[in-house]
């Protein structure tokens, strides 16, 4: 049975759908003002992979990510820029899609901004107020009062005594305490703003993900899920503003996903160590990457060095030699490989685990192919493929795999191969020999085979 670990109980607990074979799947998405970085891809690979094998699993599975596009970060950089707000975002929203895509992210079945789901949220301030769980601030701002929340505190485990101002948390004197959080912000000149029973303003960033969740999922759902960094205080607040509103559990579980450093640094702008998803896919090919992303659990922190990224590829490249030149079949059924691959991920998503019973599953393959069991090795394979797919990698062709890279060029390779084929129709081996070690320098490794020469990239 799965179990995932719940950051709320910080247990792993039997999952339970809410509705049978049914998940619901809340993601908090990006806020849209710069291009994804490489944290961004961890968190949302991360979740990909959970969304893969929920529905490999045979879960229906409605996968929500939102977008912020309303925001203080969105407004500064459009004034910077002197562009309107809109275009800022729809620039930065294109750009997050071509990275997603270009990481096989799956799509969402609902991807919400924020800006369309305003009267959602008034909605809920108006609840809040009502319940006495939300003022009107002396400067025209609506806030919740958090110690009317008897509960603060249980998804980050704070004791609410000891809290101070973290993550977007302002302090202020038009608070009543310093922890409470802005639900509506009124409208400064110049800035964009929608009307309100409070005055033209706009959402503050937590009641954001309140609103399109439960307009999307419903008051309760299954799973509720983003980086490590959203636990305090934007989750916590999720909580409390949601379950101030409807008086019930708001999800049943919490996942959140570890922190990506660069060289042992938790990375940042401040540091100068911001890699975006673009500034990566110049270097490595999109699957390299994806491997990195899915080689660790999803909830350790994740390391970025040049090393770590060349053991990637290493990886990929022993999946793909097992899987090269296979013929089509179906998968073989009932094997221990799909057994102990399921096992690992049933384990809170164990992808490190998982992983190396597809090794040992591309190892048989090698072994089968030794024996002369072609048949054999070519249902392996199509396992293998299987599997991986659910990790969302080894779905390319195995020859497109070993002839790509930042440094490969294709077209010389090819002429290089057809004037060597010709010097050794010509019995020209010294001609024959040279081009082979030309191909070499070139990182360049050819092979001989029935069906003619192929070649691969090693570089």
């Amino acid at each position: 049975m799965l179990a995932i670990f719940n950051t709320l109980t910080r247990a792993k607990e039997n999952f339970q759908a809410l509705k049978a074979n049914q998940v619901g799947f809340y993601v908090c998405g990006v806020t849209v003002y710069d291009y994804c970085h490489l944290g961004h891809a961890r968190t949302y690979t991360s979740m990909d992979v959970i969304l893969r094998y929920l529905r490999w699993s045979g879960y229906q599975v409605r996968y929500v990510r939102n977008i912020t596009d309303i925001d203080d970060k969105i407004i500064k950089r459009a004034n910077e820029n002197g562009e309107n707000y809109n275009e800022l975002t729809s620039r930065f929203i294109k750009a997050m899609h071509e990275d997603f895509a270009a990481l096989g992210l799956l799509a969402p079945n609902d991807e919400p901004r924020a800006t369309d789901y305003i009267p959602q949220m008034i909605n809920l301030i108006q609840t809040m107020i009502a319940k006495q769980y939300a003022y009107l601030a002396s400067n025209g701002d609506v806030c919740f009062e958090v110690r009317s929340f008897k509960d603060y505190g249980c998804l980050s485990h704070h004791d609410i005594e000891q809290l101070e101002s973290g993550a977007r948390v302002e302090v202020s004197d038009v608070k009543r305490d310093p922890l409470d959080f802005v639900l509506w912000k009124l409208a400064k000149p110049g800035e964009p703003a929608w009307d309100s029973p409070w005055g033209k303003g706009r959402p503050g960033w937590h009641i954001e993900c309140s609103a399109m969740s439960m307009a999307l999922l419903g008051e309760q759902f299954d799973i509720h899920a983003g980086g490590r960094d959203l636990i305090f205080p934007h989750h916590e607040n999720e909580i409390a503003q949601s379950q101030a509103c409807t008086d019930k559990k708001f999800a049943n579980f919490w996942m959140h996903a570890g922190f990506l450093q660069i060289e042992k640094e938790k990375m940042s702008k401040s540091l100068g160590n911001f890699v975006t998803i673009r500034d990566i896919l110049r270097e490595h090919s999109p699957e390299v990457v994806r491997y990195f992303l899915i080689a660790n659990h999803y909830r350790s922190p994740l390391m970025y060095t040049a090393d770590v990224m060349q053991q990637s590829k290493q990886a990929l490249a022993r999946f793909y030699t097992a899987l090269r030149f296979l013929s089509a079949a179906d998968p073989i059924e009932n094997t221990d490989f799909e057994m102990q691959f399921k096992t690992a991920m049933d384990d809170d998503f164990n992808t490190p685990v998982a992983l190396s019973a597809l090794f040992e599953l591309a190892h048989e393959i090698q072994r089968l192919r030794d024996k002369g069991e072609e048949e054999r090795a070519a249902r392996h394979g199509a396992l293998l493929k299987e599997l991986g797919g659910v990790l969302g990698i080894l779905q390319t062709d195995p020859n497109a795999f070993f002839q790509t890279g930042h440094e490969v060029n294709a077209e010389k390779i090819n002429v290089l191969i057809t004037a060597r084929q010709q010097a050794r129709q010509e019995r020209n081996w010294a001609e024959a020999d040279r081009i082979r070690q030309e191909l070499t320098e070139m990182k360049v490794v050819i092979e001989d085979g029935a069906a003619g020469t192929t070649w691969k990239y090693v570089g």
